[in-house]
């Protein structure tokens, strides 16, 4: 019997994160255009948005977090406690393994961005990582984006895409691959799995920006 695929995005951004104001709803209703059947929450040093979208949303979820550690950002999937931000890589990759879950970096080759991992410390954890974000649909860089291929490939990395900050961007880039029950099951079925998608607008940074602004200047600002 031929086993069933499913399409997942597996970095998604709520309203949780300072730099996204994406509904629980309207990232449903994303899903549903795009045809995406999971979507991983992995919101920046928080983990409680996720929990409530997987506990209370229709939309199947894998929770996760994308952590900031002092030498740039790491993302754990297949959570269910939070990790603090401001340690050592090598502390939330140990306790995201503790908690079973799947070590995955994002955006290692981005120049422009803050709070990418470090060249020195990706070298140095690359035999403790799970998997690499081999296309980020924020980085329009395809250069960079096929450094992280390499990167992958050259270590027998499994391989992913995204970066979801908007609804808009939901399902633009991510992986289609087996289906799966759990952390053991999706790195199997990771390892073949088939990365889909191209990099979105430049114009979604604005979008990211003004929300890090108004959150930080405008509190009482409600989004939708």
């Amino acid at each position: 019997m031929r086993q069933r695929t499913v399409r997942v995005d597996l970095h998604c951004h709520t309203h949780r994160s300072h730099d996204s104001a994406t509904s629980y709803k309207a990232l449903v209703g994303a899903c549903q255009r795009r045809g995406i059947d999971v979507i991983a929450i992995t919101d920046h040093n928080r983990i409680e948005g996720a929990l409530e979208f997987r506990d209370t949303v229709g939309q199947r979820c894998v929770v996760g977090e994308e952590v900031r550690t002092t030498e740039g950002e790491i993302i754990g999937l297949f959570l269910e406690e939070f990790i603090p931000p401001r340690l050592s890589p090598e502390e939330p990759i140990a306790e995201i393994k503790r908690q079973g879950g799947v070590v995955y970096v994002p955006h290692p080759f981005d120049r422009i961005r803050r709070g990418v991992i470090t060249p020195e410390a990706l070298h140095r954890v690359a035999p403790l990582l799970d998997a690499v974000e081999v296309l980020n649909a924020r980085l329009h860089s395809a250069s960079q984006n096929g450094e992280a291929l390499r990167f992958a490939q050259e270590r027998g990395l499994l391989q992913a895409g995204s970066d979801a900050h908007t609804a808009f961007e939901v399902g633009r880039a991510g992986v289609e691959m087996a289906d799966f029950a759990d952390a053991e099951s999706f790195k199997r079925a990771l390892a073949s799995a088939r990365v889909f998608g191209k990099p979105s607008i430049p114009l979604v940074h604005l979008a990211s920006s003004f929300h890090k602004y108004r959150k930080r200047y405008l509190p009482g600002w409600t989004s939708i």
